[in-house]
């Protein structure tokens, strides 16, 4: 008798020690205690913290909307780039504000979560022929979570050449880009050099601008566009929206007859330079699968108010949109191409 009253009592403290933990999880993981938000330096520390401080009582509220009691939000500016990815490694950070190569030089102890948004184009396309048959390029309302690196073809002879056979629907060979004089920027520009360099070793069997005969850097965007309407270069590599900048330019200072819409050309378009990420650390105590999604939530909710627009703008980010780490393939690509310039 007395054993069988010793089991029952051992199950029932058994079963009330279960529901306890049960409780304790449901619970206390709603609560957290400090949420530690880290920024990278891109600008002045103190202007960050000034624009940012509102984020603290915004992210408060937000998760306070999936069920989460945020006590306080610390919000720091590292050092530099890399000390931020190293506080995420770590686990002192719980989440970074951080560009995409930081990202992926600390991936290994912290995981992408969100994209930022930037205002868009009206073309985002694969195909040059999409971007030349809606010339003159504009704005567009629609939020991008990346943008392209083109290759653009000027009014020189050569230039027309490659323009009126990507018009015409036809694959530009190697011989014909090899052939043309070409305008990249420093081997350590993503519009510039990087990405182009990608779309070329994906196009023609592993090539790159280090291979093409006849390319000069240019010291800006400004000379580039300078030199293609001197007929000096036939293509330049630069961001997609470029001409936009450089549209008032290209006649007055650059003395073109004919503006830069029917003068130029898109021969090529490169994969998509994803923007900055919103990154967590796979070693914080306090995230979890819920967590990480609650705060997804939050931070895309930020641009529906015009106090989080103002926060999130410092880094110039209009919104943000979900992410996964394959999304920054072409971005590791781009890290061992520049790996492989600087050996």
């Amino acid at each position: 008798m007395k054993k069988s009253v010793l089991v029952v009592l051992v199950l029932l403290f058994c079963a009330t020690l279960l529901f306890a933990q049960g409780g304790k999880e449901t619970g206390s993981d709603k609560t957290i205690e400090t949420l530690r938000v880290y920024y990278v330096p891109s600008r002045e520390p103190a202007e960050i913290v000034t624009v940012t401080a509102p984020l603290k009582n915004l992210l408060i509220e937000e998760l306070a909307k999936s069920g989460y009691t945020v006590k306080n939000v610390e919000i720091t500016v590292g050092t530099t780039y890399e000390a931020v990815g190293l506080a995420l490694s770590a686990g002192t950070a719980d989440v970074g504000l951080i560009p995409a190569n930081t990202f992926l030089l600390y991936d290994d102890g912290c995981e992408v979560i969100l994209t930022a948004t930037r205002d868009g184009l009206n073309v985002d396309s694969d195909n040059p022929r999409d971007w030349n048959a809606n010339e003159p390029i504009s704005a567009s309302d629609k939020q991008a979570i990346g943008y392209r690196a083109l290759m653009i073809a000027g009014p020189s002879a050569k230039g027309r050449a490659l323009s009126d056979k990507v018009n015409a629907g036809q694959n530009l060979s190697w011989d014909d880009l090899n052939s043309a004089n070409w305008s990249v920027m420093s081997s350590t520009s993503p519009a510039g050099y990087v990405y182009p360099t990608i779309w070329l070793m994906d196009n023609y069997n592993g090539k790159t601008i280090g291979d093409l005969a006849h390319a000069v850097q240019s010291d800006s965007y400004g000379s580039a566009f300078a030199r293609l309407a001197a007929g000096q270069v036939d293509v330049l590599v630069t961001y997609a929206d470029a001409r936009r900048d450089q549209e008032g330019k290209w006649m007055e200072t650059y003395g073109r007859k004919a503006d830069i819409w029917k003068e130029t050309d898109v021969i090529g378009v490169t994969p998509m330079i994803y923007n900055d990420t919103v990154s967590v650390s796979k070693t914080s105590k306090i995230m979890t699968t819920e967590f990480i999604e609650a705060l997804q939530t939050a931070f895309m909710n930020l641009n529906k108010t015009e106090a989080g627009k103002k926060v999130i703008a410092v880094y110039s980010h209009t919104g943000y949109q979900k992410a996964v780490s394959s999304d920054y393939d072409n971005e590791r690509k781009a890290q061992n191409i520049l790996k492989g310039i600087q050996k």
